[in-house]
């Protein structure tokens, strides 16, 4: 799939404001800081279309893009670590979990992760509670370009190895670099596959 067209639609603190549920939609999480509106910028071919930040937590609303006119990427807070309170952490929380467990059209969730870190317990706890609410999610290796081939291939086995002791198979993964432009094809593959069976189920 090629990214002819990305617009920003709108942004939401209530999932039940978001556009009508009639297109495919994906959604983009993963910890504070990880490199996400990077990743959509390079997936979209818009190099400022999420705002990037050195300051963690910049992402604070449910946000809708349409590509293509076909289907929504949405950028949704980070979790874990951000300079906010307690309360305002709180309320993100119960935002990401509201649009998550009851979003009629997320055919998937991608769930970024620093490929220069083991497997941190936020980032396990959340996806355990999306594969207990049986939501569909992969995960996506950020930062590729910080490490060298072989140590990427390492780290990512090393992931692998840590979800099969804890699930009996693990999510699709894909590795990329929004530094060096990689990882992009095989994300918009997948989505498009998901696009096409959605479309037959119309």
């Amino acid at each position: 799939m090629k990214v002819q067209d990305a617009k920003y639609v709108m942004s939401n603190s209530d999932y039940q404001k978001c556009p009508e549920p009639v297109l495919p939609e994906y959604a983009f999480i993963g910890r504070s800081n990880v490199g996400k509106s990077s990743l959509i910028n390079m997936l979209t071919g818009k190099k400022a279309l999420a705002k990037t930040s050195q300051q963690p937590g910049k992402t604070q609303l449910i946000n809708h893009f349409i590509i293509n006119d076909l289907w929504y990427l949405v950028d949704l807070p980070g979790y874990g670590y951000a300079k906010v309170s307690k309360t305002e952490r709180e309320k993100w929380e119960k935002m990401i979990h509201d649009y998550l467990y009851n979003r009629e059209n997320l055919i998937c969730t991608f769930v970024l992760v620093d490929v220069r870190h083991s497997a941190l317990a936020v980032d396990l706890d959340f996806m355990s509670a999306l594969g207990e609410a049986g939501i569909p999610f992969h995960i996506i290796f950020t930062k590729a370009d910080k490490l060298k081939p072989g140590q990427v291939a390492n780290q990512v086995e090393a992931y692998k190895n840590k979800l099969l002791e804890l699930w009996e198979e693990v999510p699709p993964m894909f590795v990329t670099s929004a530094e060096k432009n990689e990882g992009s094809e095989a994300i918009l593959k997948t989505i498009e596959t998901y696009n096409q069976s959605f479309e037959s189920t119309k």
